[in-house]
């Protein structure tokens, strides 16, 4: 089947235009730039020597990206030989206090390093790099004004919150070097995997390290001004060991197999190459994150070759004018494509398609292979983990004394509407359960000893993660929401159970206080099998997460505003819960509001879990 992929070889993945801007545009202006004009001796950057060469057309509502490229080149071209040409240890020295706002200033003493080594791949990738951690730190200068990081660049870029810190023409030039494809989009190019490691400039990586110190040094004068503190958003991390060590060591024999099938394959482009190259050598050297990035990018250029030749669309292998959109993994892993045809890589890309011998080991491990990252995946492991926690309360010590007055002053009206609303609830949820996960308990009430149980089988359900669509994405990040506050309630419930148990044996808790303890120990008994409920909901809704794609858009709004709903009820218990409020009073007002709008939504038939089975019914 591969030979239909063997034909003339590709020269480029970029457009006429998109080259013409990248490779040629900024080198048509012949002139020496003087250095001192664009940075001082003491390394501060002068902005006015580069904002001036940001031309705009002649309603000055937009930006000539075009004219401003041609003359930014000569200036460009006197930061790249002004930065490559520096003594060891002088750019530390000089511009290194500026880039601590990035939140990773150890990268730009490795992207000098590239620099200096003329190494096109090594370049590309520093490039990479330094996008990426540059869209992340201005997400983060954004957040000292607004709420909702923009979740595109060019909508960051665009904002009036980093025009605000920065000035409206720092923006435009961020604007042409990396947010908009009129411009030299340097980031989606390089990201999506269609620039060839010769075809990015170096000159262009020494600007924007350049830019980068330039940003550090207003953005110290806006902090200054405005007494604000910079803080950074933590990074995802992996800590679960499973996560860690779903793939086998990789042997110096089958290295040297790979190397041997990477110059053979059709797969991989020629002028991509030493990508490929390169990425062998960092898993050489175990620098696997950047040989991940490496692959990652190439997997795209490498699937959208395949899917370009298998749907009969030759252009889509290259990038897209300013007017169109790229061809990216939404549209090459897509189900259909935008004609409405089906799209064809799918199908083509079975398990006869990888003939070579030295793959069948990881054609097994894939065919084993279960998505850890997906927000599917990851909502699986939150639920699974805050039923632990929520597991663990029944161990938590109580006095005898605390666990007598407590029990003396049970009988409250409103918590007993609560268990009886979450009894009927829990069995109605469990009337979904599929058949094949079902017990004898789930005839009747769910004893709480079987929670737990439930919940390992549910998330044991497969979930599909090939084709999510918008929708499903939206439900499954509220979902995750949801879920993240549950867990929040259940880490501050025990730390507060541990500490007034700890000050009521020491006699240190005030009148007040053992009341409030006492409240706080019957709230348990309500809280618990609350909050297993709104897992065991969540459970439910996910593995039934693809019937959302069957409501129509009104539908889909109640069902959204439901969720939302449920989310409010978790974010206010995690507020009411936490030590410096201890509203446990308010605490059950709360959880019975929302269980009768749970119960409400749940008599209306309009939860996912209620459409597949009214789908399996149809089929039967």
């Amino acid at each position: 089947m591969w030979e239909i992929l063997i034909g003339e070889p590709v020269a480029t993945c970029l457009s006429p235009s998109v080259y013409d801007m990248i490779c040629k545009l900024g080198f048509e202006v012949r002139e020496n730039c003087d250095i001192s004009s664009i940075v001082t001796q003491n390394g501060d950057v002068c902005w006015k020597k580069i904002t001036d060469c940001m031309v705009y057309t002649e309603s000055a509502q937009d930006l000539d990206h075009r004219e401003s490229v041609r003359l930014l080149g000569p200036v460009c071209q006197a930061v790249h030989l002004h930065l490559s040409s520096l003594p060891e240890g002088q750019f530390e020295m000089q511009y290194a206090p500026a880039l601590q706002w990035t939140g990773v200033p150890e990268l730009f003493p490795e992207i000098l390093d590239a620099l200096r080594s003329l190494e096109s791949p090594s370049i590309s990738l520093s490039l990479m790099k330094l996008t990426s951690c540059l869209e992340r730190a201005l997400g983060d200068v954004y957040l000292l004004i607004g709420k909702d990081c923009p979740f595109l660049l060019r909508d960051l870029l665009a904002s009036e919150e980093l025009a605000q810190v920065f000035g409206q023409s720092v923006m435009d030039v961020l604007k042409v070097f990396v947010g908009s494809p009129r411009g030299l989009n340097l980031r989606n190019v390089l990201w999506h995997g269609f620039a060839a490691p010769q075809e990015v400039p170096p000159k262009y990586c020494s600007m924007l390290v350049l830019l980068t110190v330039g940003l550090g040094q207003l953005l110290k004068g806006y902090l200054q001004q405005t007494n604000f503190t910079l803080a950074h958003r933590p990074f995802v991390t992996l800590t679960s060991i499973e996560d860690l060590i779903i793939f086998p060591d990789v042997t110096t024999e089958v290295l040297s197999v790979l190397e041997e099938v990477m110059k053979k394959s059709t797969f991989i482009l020629k002028v991509m190459l030493p990508y490929w190259e390169v990425a062998l050598t960092k898993l050489k050297s175990h620098r696997f994150a950047d040989c991940a990035i490496l692959l990652l990018v190439q997997l795209e250029t490498g699937l959208r070759k395949v899917f370009a030749e298998v749907n009969e669309c030759p252009k889509r292998l290259l990038t897209a004018e300013s007017t169109a959109l790229y061809t990216t993994f939404d549209e090459i892993l897509a189900k259909h494509l935008i004609d409405g045809k089906i799209n064809q890589l799918p199908v083509f890309l079975g398990e006869p398609a990888m003939e070579r011998a030295a793959v069948r080991p990881l054609m097994s491990l894939a065919a084993a292979y279960v998505s850890r990252c997906h927000p599917a995946s990851q909502l699986k492991t939150q639920v699974l983990s805050c039923g632990g926690s929520i597991g663990a309360w029944p161990l938590l010590p109580l006095p005898e004394e605390a666990k007598r007055e407590a029990v003396r002053s049970e009988g409250d009206s409103e918590t007993d509407a609560c268990s009886s609303l979450i009894t009927e609830i829990v069995a109605e949820l469990c009337c979904h359960v599929p058949e094949t996960h079902r017990t004898a308990h789930l005839s009747g009430p769910l004893p709480p000893e079987e929670w737990p149980r439930l919940l390992h089988a549910l998330c044991s359900i497969p979930v599909r993660t090939l084709f999510c669509p918008r929708a499903v994405l939206e439900v499954l990040a509220v979902l995750r929401r949801v879920s993240s506050h549950c867990r929040r309630v259940c880490d501050q419930v025990a730390a507060c159970v541990q500490l007034r148990r700890r000050q009521w044996e020491d006699r240190s808790l005030r009148s007040r206080q053992r009341r409030n303890y006492l409240r706080l120990v019957r709230s348990t008994k309500l809280l618990f099998p609350m909050l297993y409920l709104i897992l065991l909901l969540i459970a439910l809704e996910l593995i039934n997460i693809h019937m959302v794609l069957g409501k129509n858009a009104s539908e889909y709004q109640q069902y959204l505003r439901f969720l939302k709903c449920v989310l409010q009820y978790t974010e206010n218990l995690a507020a009411y819960t936490s030590q410096d409020k201890n509203k446990w009073d308010e605490a059950v007002h709360l959880t019975h509001a929302a269980l009768l709008k749970i119960w409400t939504f749940t008599e209306k038939k309009q939860m996912l879990t209620h459409l597949a089975k009214k789908s399996t019914s149809k089929v039967i």
